[in-house]
């Protein structure tokens, strides 16, 4: 599986430092190193096509909205429906998007 390949012991050290931060301002500086500012910019902007996704936006309303290609936004939904979990999960904490992902989950939902 493709996934496997990905999760080298250096990813799994990158995933724990990811989970070892405490707020917004640490994991915005490790991103600021890590990644270039348009990498940035794309994975925000991913985010929110997919939270838009999920509200039944249609695509020519998120392209409007957040200038991505139609392109993006059909990978966006692919993953959404059948990837990983990630986004969908990004979804369902509501925290995904300009100004959050609908209602936030309660904590133990």
């Amino acid at each position: 599986m493709q996934q496997d390949k990905i999760r080298t012991p250096e990813v799994e050290a990158m995933l724990a430092t990811f989970a070892a931060l405490d707020n917004p301002d640490e994991i915005f500086a490790l991103l600021m190193d890590l990644c270039t500012i348009r990498e940035i910019t794309e994975m925000s902007q991913r985010l929110e096509v997919a939270c838009l996704l999920a509200e039944k936006v249609p695509y020519t309303e998120i392209q409007r909205r957040t200038g991505v290609s139609t392109t993006t936004i059909s990978r966006v939904s692919k993953c959404l429906n059948y990837g990983a979990g990630g986004y969908a999960r990004a979804v369902e904490l509501g925290l995904a998007g300009k100004s959050g992902c609908g209602t936030p989950a309660k904590e133990g939902e």
